[in-house]
């Protein structure tokens, strides 16, 4: 099953297009694409019944799609979560979850346009989870029960604000408006024949910067669930960015980072692609010192 954010409406989507869920189940079930994670067991019932599966279909325009749960309450981050990625971070490689977090302000949609608020701004393509069922203190053999599907997302980084000592600033640093682009659906897990190994990566205009598989986590998803879960609890419709893999422009020699007028695209096997315009925007903050010497990302 797949869903997505329509003009901020929830519809289900298949090869025939889509189903608005608010006309379809006569109100059952809300427009608002986030509210529905709160009764996602019921939901996924209702799906499978013939008023659902019966429904009118209405055509999908990719450019109207927003984010698939707009407004989490919680959004995780982890990183370091690829062998590769840590290496070229010369970092060691992590025995326990760097997680941090991105601020759900910067959540936005598959196609928008992105202001880049310095010359500074890394990508980093990752597979997100989105929580269905309440994890709290659960088992790692039992996690996937508790996700509700599986999305696009790029972790974009200033790294300036990110990394500048000495006291630096991770969740700031990647969580300017538009610094977390999702979509363009919400894929249920067993859409995937085997969701802990999908092909990733992203290009900048035609040229790729990334690509690996998810196998090559470090933590795989349910490993994450188990060790959050343990500390706080993560909520229905809570985001999980799970990492990304090496190929950041951070970690490149010369140094490469995002610019005005190109778009850069993302993408993960079986669910569908971002594709982001970059734009120039007022630089911020004031008064920022060099980039450190070092950078990880």
């Amino acid at each position: 099953m797949r869903t997505a954010n329509l003009d901020n409406r929830l519809i289900l989507v298949d090869d025939d297009g889509a189903v608005d869920v608010e006309k379809a189940s006569s109100g059952l079930f809300s427009a608002d694409p986030q509210a529905v994670f709160d009764r996602w067991k019921e939901f996924i019932a209702w799906a499978q019944s013939p008023a659902a599966l019966q429904a009118e279909r209405i055509p999908v325009d990719e450019s109207r799609l927003g984010p698939p749960a707009p407004r989490p309450r919680q959004v995780f981050a982890v990183g370091l979560n690829y062998a590769a990625h840590a290496a070229e971070s010369n970092a060691d490689m992590p025995t326990y979850p760097p997680i941090f977090t991105k601020f759900p302000t910067s959540l936005t949609g598959p196609n928008d346009t992105v202001t880049l608020p310095s010359a500074f701004v890394d990508w980093e393509v990752e597979l997100v989870a989105v929580i269905g069922i309440r994890a709290q203190g659960v088992r790692e053999e039992d996690a996937w029960r508790h996700v509700a599907g599986l999305t696009v997302g790029q972790d974009l980084s200033e790294r300036l604000v990110q990394l500048t000592p000495p006291s630096p600033q991770f969740s700031l640093g990647k969580s300017f408006p538009g610094f977390s682009p999702t979509g363009p659906v919400l894929a249920t897990p067993d859409e995937f024949d085997n969701p802990d190994d999908l092909a990733i990566g992203c290009a900048l205009n035609d040229e790729t910067m990334q690509a690996s598989r998810t196998s090559g986590m470090i933590f795989s998803i349910p490993r994450l669930i188990a060790w959050i879960s343990a500390i706080c609890p993560i909520l229905p419709g809570d985001l999980l960015f799970t990492g990304t893999p090496s190929g950041i422009g951070g970690a490149r020699n010369p140094r490469r980072f995002l610019a005005p007028t190109e778009e850069l695209h993302s993408w993960v096997e079986g669910i569908g692609s971002l594709r982001n315009p970059l734009v120039a925007g007022p630089t911020y903050p004031d008064g920022l010192v060099p980039m450190p010497e070092g950078l990880k990302g």
